[in-house]
């Protein structure tokens, strides 16, 4: 049965925080459900502490991310994502296609009419969230297909897609969990051993282990 990206519960809070290097108490803010919508969409969890962020909430919570990197504050975070939802009349607009497109341009204006304010200039705002946003992929239907995770250098590409791995990071190319890699170098394996146990290169096992573990 295909993984539905709006029901489907890929990974915990905890999970999430650490793929998108944020901090998990962030992240738990975003998924509070107040009398308005969420920052960040959520599924009830089959049993307390099992995964409970579908597709959908990993991108929005990588976009607001992206924004806070960029300076954006909490507050302004939370009034900018009412408007692009409200705008778009989609509550998933920060997962939408329009996000890389129409929501850039959203988010300038809002920053034009002070609504929200950027650490950086406006022509450094758009290049850098622009940048920001093209780690996603999106499907013909306009909706997220992966995510790229933006730790990883080229030569190790690994991304969040629901289709491989139940939503957990695989390496773009091989499908491969990197989990699974990274925990058997982690128990006292040589990276040339854990190479060969997933039929790899001893450079891409030392790349993905080397971005794994870094603070």
């Amino acid at each position: 049965m295909a993984t539905d990206v709006y029901r489907s519960p890929l990974l915990t809070s905890r999970e999430t925080a650490r793929h998108l290097r944020m901090p998990e108490s962030t992240l738990n803010v975003w998924l509070a459900k107040p009398s308005t919508a969420p920052l960040v969409h959520s599924v009830a969890p089959e049993k307390r502490g099992w995964p409970r962020v579908p597709f959908v909430g990993i991108v929005e919570a990588y976009v607001l991310r992206s924004l806070r990197l960029l300076g954006v504050s909490m507050d302004d975070v939370r009034e900018a994502a009412a408007i692009v939802r409200d705008e778009f009349a989609d509550p998933y607009a920060l997962a939408s296609e329009r996000i890389a497109h129409d929501g850039v341009a959203v988010f300038v204006r809002l920053a034009d009419e002070s609504v929200i304010h950027v650490r950086d200039k406006q022509s450094a705002f758009v290049e850098v969230l622009s940048d920001y946003l093209r780690y996603i992929t999106w499907s013909e239907d306009g909706q997220a297909r992966s995510l790229k995770l933006r730790q990883y250098p080229d030569e190790a590409e690994v991304v969040i897609d629901p289709r491989f791995g139940w939503g957990a990071p695989v390496l773009a190319k091989q499908k491969i969990p990197v989990d699974a890699v990274v925990s058997l170098w982690q128990t006292g394996e040589s990276m040339d051993v854990v190479a060969e146990e997933f039929d790899l290169t001893r450079d891409l096992v030392e790349n993905v282990c080397r971005a794994a573990v870094a603070v």
